[in-house]
């Protein structure tokens, strides 16, 4: 019996998230097609990176934003920027974020968002058409396979950020901004 569709979520949930599943089926371990893999990204300052190599030596979460203009990307993106760098090199695992846009839009988004981590775009959308994408999407994926694929149903419908996190197993982050209270 399959299981009944969830609700999208419309806001980041800070604290303690429940166990996101574990992937299967078709979105777990497929191999990313090397036409794909061989498309161009480019960094801060227009410097072409083939997509592939973004991960193929190291494990990766990869979020595709639909454009630097849209507000509740620029909002997931300053929830992203909240990730400790130390969460993410315990785990081993690199966050990029790549945008539908000219590089010379990445810096002026960087500094709007507080995102430190590494930022390319794809400036004519060539990966988000060969992959399919009409929407966001965020990849968890190491080596040349993509292990977990979340596609957005709508503009609000962002994968929750612990639940992606937890899948390549980063611990949580508490997003809520409120300082944690010691009890004495």
């Amino acid at each position: 019996m399959a299981a009944p569709a969830l609700a999208p979520v419309t806001r980041q949930v800070g604290g303690r998230a429940a166990p996101a599943p574990v992937p299967s089926g078709p979105e777990c371990g497929q191999p990313l097609a090397a036409a794909v893999a061989e498309l161009p990204v480019l960094d801060a300052s227009g410097r072409r990176v083939l997509f592939g190599a973004l991960f193929r030596e190291r494990r990766a979460v990869v979020v595709f934003v639909r454009h630097f203009l849209c507000y509740i990307c620029k909002e997931y993106v300053e929830d992203l920027a909240k990730i400790p760098r130390s969460f993410l090199q315990e785990a081993n695992v690199t966050l990029i974020v790549i945008g539908q846009s000219s590089y010379h839009h990445i810096e002026p988004f960087c500094k709007l968002t507080g995102y430190s981590h590494e930022i390319y775009v794809d400036p004519e959308r060539e990966i988000y058409k060969r992959l399919g994408m009409k929407r966001g999407e965020e990849i968890a994926s190491s080596g040349n396979s993509i292990h977990f694929i979340h596609r957005d149903r709508n503009r609000l419908d962002h994968k929750p950020i612990n639940s992606v996190l937890q899948l390549v197993g980063v611990q949580p982050v508490d997003f809520t901004g409120r300082p944690s209270v010691i009890h004495v």
